[in-house]
């Protein structure tokens, strides 16, 4: 899983996965491990299942994801609010 994350994000592929109740689409953004230790990714969620029912900027312990699919559609930009060396890290694999 690791190296597909990797990979999308690279080349800006969106990803698709179970997570917390439904499936999640997200814009990968940032892949590394969290400050809590956890294998962490930051992404712009933009379509599924949401428990606060908004889409937009969160970061997911991959942990509690599954089926974790890279999509062919892409995204073309960085979001706006992505800072490069996210605080959340404390390894960063891949960023944007």
């Amino acid at each position: 899983m690791k190296q597909q994350i990797i990979q999308a994000i690279a080349n800006h592929n969106m990803i698709q996965f179970h997570y917390d109740g439904g499936v999640r689409i997200v814009e990968p953004h940032c892949y590394g491990l969290t400050t809590k230790g956890n294998e962490g990714l930051r992404a712009f969620q933009v379509d599924g299942y949401s428990s606060t029912g908004k889409m937009g900027w969160k970061m997911f312990d991959l942990a509690n994801a599954t089926s974790l699919v890279i999509l062919e559609g892409t995204f073309e930009n960085t979001r706006n609010g992505y800072v490069k060396g996210d605080k959340g890290m404390i390894v960063i694999y891949r960023e944007i």
